[in-house]
C-alpha cells in the first residue's frame, strides 16, 4: 500500500484490506513443484485484471493466504469468487495433471475465511467516534 495508507477513487477514499484463506478440495497437497509459483502469479494477474491489488500472498501445499486491497464496490464474496474461480480454471488449463487428483473440475473447497484489516484498530475508531461531540 502507498505511504499515505489510503487510496483515493472517484467516489470515495478507502483503506480496505481483506485476508483470505482457502484450501484445495479434500485438502489435497497439490500446490507444489512450481504449481505454487504459477498460482501466485495467476492470482496477481487476476487481481490486476479486476481492479484490485494483492498486497501479500503465500501458497502452502493445500491452501493459500492472500491479502487483497480492494475498492469498497467489491464485496469480499465477489473477490473470493473471482480469485478462486479464475485461478482454478487457469490452473487446470496449465496443469492438466491436477485433474487426476481433483476430479469433477473442483480445485478449491467451496468455503473460505475472510478477515478485514485497515490502518487503525477497532478501538481507535470507537474512541474517535465517541470523542466527536465532546466539548
Amino acid at each position: 500500500m502507498n505511504a499515505k495508507k489510503w487510496i483515493t477513487a472517484r467516489t470515495c477514499v478507502y483503506n480496505t484490506g481483506y485476508h483470505f484463506v482457502w484450501s484445495t478440495k479434500y485438502r489435497k497437497a497439490v500446490l507444489i513443484n512450481g504449481i505454487d509459483n504459477n498460482l501466485k502469479q495467476m492470482l496477481v494477474n487476476i487481481a490486476q485484471e479486476n481492479g484490485f491489488v494483492i498486497d501479500n500472498i503465500e501458497v502452502m501445499p493445500d491452501h493459500c493466504h492472500v491479502f487483497v486491497i480492494a475498492h469498497p464496490k467489491f464485496s469480499p464474496s465477489v473477490i473470493a469468487k473471482i480469485l478462486k474461480g479464475s485461478s482454478a480454471r487457469r490452473l487446470f488449463q496449465k496443469h492438466e495433471e491436477l485433474k487426476k487428483y481433483l476430479w469433477k473440475g473442483h480445485l478449491w473447497n467451496p468455503s473460505y475465511y475472510v478477515g478485514t484489516a485497515g490502518s487503525v484498530s477497532k478501538e481507535v475508531i470507537q474512541r474517535y467516534i465517541n470523542e466527536q461531540k465532546q466539548t
